[in-house]
């Protein structure tokens, strides 16, 4: 039989243990406690004093003292103004991400707004998602090299509500003919490749549990710029914009990409006064 543990307690502990290996642990300990106790969890802490820890939040917790993502563990994420599955087979969506939202949004506004969407690399489907909610006249494709990856995006469109306005298909934009059955011209196209260097030495939440195929990109993290920028330019409407994400170090070197392409580039940072993505269009 199990020891009824106050959750007040449970949670006082967990967030000891879990200081070791994150960040946030008092964060992280209410989240799965929350998700194991089936319950919003502004309702949880309201009730605090009276509700025990479930079992199955003991062992949330040994899986996030591995250094399992939260995310992964509760097999959700929440992303601008939605709720995305996750699984290892997709990233997780940061809300640094969001700056690139955030960009679109600036770019149209007093406008109809965008009325086709390209998601190069959707994963989980959160940017396309993301924009398709912001945007709601819109229509979009995602587009993206692991079919796991796209039955993950097809999954969050179903449930969000957006399965006539958006599609998916598998490309590998590394490869000829990735860009056959594309709808052209687009007038926003929404891309985070993979830009961390073959180098870099991540958190083991990051380097053991999320797939390395959407995070590396070379020497010096570039090569999905070099391959996708210049096809760019072919792909947009005269008016539409392309927002990336890139990397801190990044953007000299990616504008400069742009350039060559015949894009004029911007850089928007995210609210940590980052550099976080660049918006190009056509010169």
């Amino acid at each position: 039989m199990s020891e009824f543990i106050l959750l007040a307690d449970a949670l006082r502990d967990a967030t000891t243990a879990l200081s070791a290996v994150s960040e946030t642990p008092r964060l992280d300990a209410e989240l799965l406690a929350a998700w194991a106790l089936q319950m919003d969890r502004r309702d949880m802490l309201m009730r605090i004093r009276d509700l025990t820890a479930p079992d199955s939040f003991a062992k949330m917790i040994i899986r996030r003292m591995a250094h399992e993502p939260v995310a992964y563990i509760i097999g959700t994420q929440a992303f601008w103004d939605i709720e995305l599955t996750v699984t290892p087979d997709v990233l997780i969506p940061r809300s640094d991400s969001e700056t690139l939202i955030e960009a679109a949004q600036k770019s149209f506004a007093g406008t109809d707004g965008p009325q086709h969407i390209l998601d190069l690399g959707t994963g989980s489907g959160a940017l396309l998602l993301a924009a398709m909610s912001l945007f709601p006249d819109a229509t979009g494709t995602g587009v993206d090299a692991s079919a796991a990856a796209l039955r993950v995006a097809q999954e969050n469109s179903d449930r969000l509500g957006f399965g006539a306005r958006a599609k998916f298909q598998l490309g590998d934009w590394r490869l000829a003919g990735w860009r056959d059955g594309l709808e052209a011209p687009f007038d926003l196209i929404l891309c985070n490749p993979p830009y961390i260097e073959s180098s870099a030495i991540l958190s083991p939440m990051v380097s053991e549990y999320e797939p390395h195929s959407a995070l590396f990109a070379g020497a010096e993290g570039l090569d999905d710029y070099r391959n996708l920028i210049p096809q760019i330019g072919d792909l947009l409407s005269s008016e539409g914009i392309a927002v990336f994400e890139i990397g801190y170090k990044q953007a000299k070197n990616v504008s400069a990409l742009a350039g060559k392409a015949g894009l004029h580039s911007e850089l928007k940072r995210d609210l940590a006064g980052n550099p976080r993505c660049l918006t190009m269009r056509r010169c």
